[in-house]
Formats: structure tokens, sequence, C-alpha cells
């Protein structure tokens, strides 16, 4: 992981702070008790977790029809495609009722990996891109996880 610009690394780590937030006081409901006066319910167990997530595939789409951008043709248009495809995710599926919030999320999550494999692997991304995201989507699938078996 030295390769990953330690800017990028801890931006991202604490991108994942708000899951984390949500696990935990998820599991430990009586965290945010001395909380409650200050914030509201939905920034906490499994709410901060929806909808933070819903944010973090939306910007995660941008980020991907970034690397679109980069390149023309053919490629270029499966490229935008695939950029938005987690923000529409999110829009139309987390919370829909079709499929429970947040493994909504994990599928969600699990798919924009696969996406940013493939802008990888087309070298759309940085070199360092991938170890960065599996670090992060793993941390995100963990707290999701909780949410959903805790």
């Amino acid at each position: 992981m030295s390769t990953i610009p330690r800017a990028a690394l801890i931006l991202g780590l604490a991108g994942v702070l708000p899951f984390a937030w949500g696990a935990l006081s998820h599991l430990l409901p009586d965290l945010t008790g001395p909380l409650r006066n200050l914030m509201p319910a939905r920034f906490s167990g499994t709410s901060v977790m929806i909808s933070y997530g819903i944010v973090i595939l939306a910007f995660m789409s941008g980020v991907l029809w970034g690397f679109a951008a980069q390149t023309a043709g053919r490629i270029a248009t499966v490229g935008y495609v695939l950029s938005v495809l987690p923000a529409l995710w999110a829009f139309f599926l987390v919370g829909s009722g079709l499929m429970a919030p947040l493994v909504a999320l994990m599928v969600g999550f699990t798919v924009l990996l696969l996406f940013d494999g493939w802008f990888w692997w087309r070298t759309l991304a940085p070199r360092w891109w991938m170890w960065l995201r599996i670090l992060l989507t793993g941390l995100v699938l963990l707290c999701l996880y909780v949410g959903v078996s805790f």
C-alpha cells in the first residue's frame, strides 16, 4: 500500500468513518445517548450507513465519469455507461422495497469494485487505484454487514 498517495489513503479512510460510526452505533445504541440532543437520529446506526452510502455511490459515479473522459470511442461510451450505474443503483434500488437497503448497498459497492477494476484494467485509473479501492470497499462491506447481520 506504500504506492497509494498519502492524501488519497487518509481521505479514503476518513470517508469510511461514517460507515464505521453507523456500524458501531448499530451494535451499541447506548453510544449515541449523549449525542441525542446534538444530532438527528439519522446520523447513527443503519440510517447513517444508508444515507451516506447513497452519497458515496453517487460520488464514485462522478469519479468513474472522470476516468471515462480520458478516452474516446467505444471504450469511452462503455465507461460513461458504467460510470452512471452506481448512482442510478443508489437512486432507484436503495430503499425501493425490492431488497433491504443495506443489502442493496452491499451489492452496489461490490459491483462498483468490479467497475473500478474495469477502468484500472483499461489503464484509465491510476496504478495504485485498485489497492485503495479494495481496502476501502472491504471496510465498507464489513460495516454494512454489521448492519445487516446484528
